[in-house]
């Protein structure tokens, strides 16, 4: 199947994306908004790196049924073609943070995914 996903045009409208994904129980959608060797640091002793194991992290995640919420981010840092994003979790706790690349076309994908900062 080749599924056309919208791509995030700034850095601010992927976590939207990845909200939106999760919640629709997308995972290869999710993972579609990463480099392909990029590298999340879930579990935090182990972290998850490239794509496919991207998206097989978010499937686990979807088919327990987590659904995510847009949270208020903090001002986004940039240094030419990197993007440093944040946001602050609705639960209070800690805070999750993300670099992010402009790609040739001029859309953004995630890097390094640090989702759980205590």
């Amino acid at each position: 199947m080749n599924t056309r996903y919208e791509p995030a045009s700034t850095p601010e409208e992927l976590s939207r994306l990845v909200v939106e994904r999760v919640n629709a129980g997308d995972a290869a959608g999710v993972a579609v908004l990463y480099e392909t060797q990029a590298v999340v640091g879930f579990p935090s002793d182990n972290p998850t790196v490239g794509r496919e194991a991207i998206a097989a992290l978010y499937q686990r995640m979807v088919d327990a049924g987590a659904k995510f919420e847009v949270e208020d981010p903090l001002p986004t840092l940039y240094f030419e073609d990197l993007a440093l994003t944040a946001t602050r979790p609705k639960d209070g706790t800690g805070g999750r943070s993300q670099v992010l690349r402009r790609q040739p076309d001029g859309t953004w994908l995630r890097v390094l995914d640090r989702p759980e900062a205590g």
